[in-house]
């Protein structure tokens, strides 16, 4: 008789923000048309917590220009522990990569509406991110510089 494989177990235990900022550099960008410009950038990382566990924090960084001036600087790290058993090792950077911020940009998403608009700047709903694509081009990127050192 064959032994019984565990079954694969992945849950979002807890949700929250480990750290969040908005910067205004200065009060004159009230005084203006707005007309921002916006430079979004996102960024993942996975910490091993325990054998079942991993924190997966993805940081939203938003910096707005107006007039070419500094408007603000809105930044959330958004974090998630989930617990992961039996996942298969193949499987995993997938999972910490882009399955988990995939759960946690919703988040991120309300964070940083909601701290630019106390800041007193109109609403800012990010667009949905595709992280499984975002997760592929960088493994692809991986493996072309990897097979270019290798050259």
């Amino acid at each position: 008789m064959a032994e019984e494989q565990a079954q694969p177990q992945l849950a979002l235990e807890r949700i929250y923000v480990k750290d969040m900022s908005l910067e205004v550099p200065g009060a004159e960008v009230f005084t203006r048309e707005w007309k921002p410009e916006l430079d979004i950038n996102l960024a993942t990382n996975a910490e091993k917590l325990d054998d079942d566990h991993y924190q997966v924090v993805l940081t939203v960084s938003v910096t707005a220009k107006n007039d070419n001036k500094a408007a603000f600087v809105a930044e959330v790290h958004q974090a998630g522990i989930f617990l992961l058993q039996n996942i298969p090792e193949e499987q995993l950077a997938q999972i910490l990569g882009a399955y988990c911020p995939n759960v946690i940009f919703p988040y991120a998403r309300e964070v940083i509406s909601d701290i630019v608009t106390r800041g007193s700047f109109p609403q800012l709903l990010l667009a949905p991110v595709n992280f499984d694509q975002a997760f592929a081009q960088s493994q692809q990127q991986l493996e072309e510089a990897d097979g270019e050192g290798n050259a």
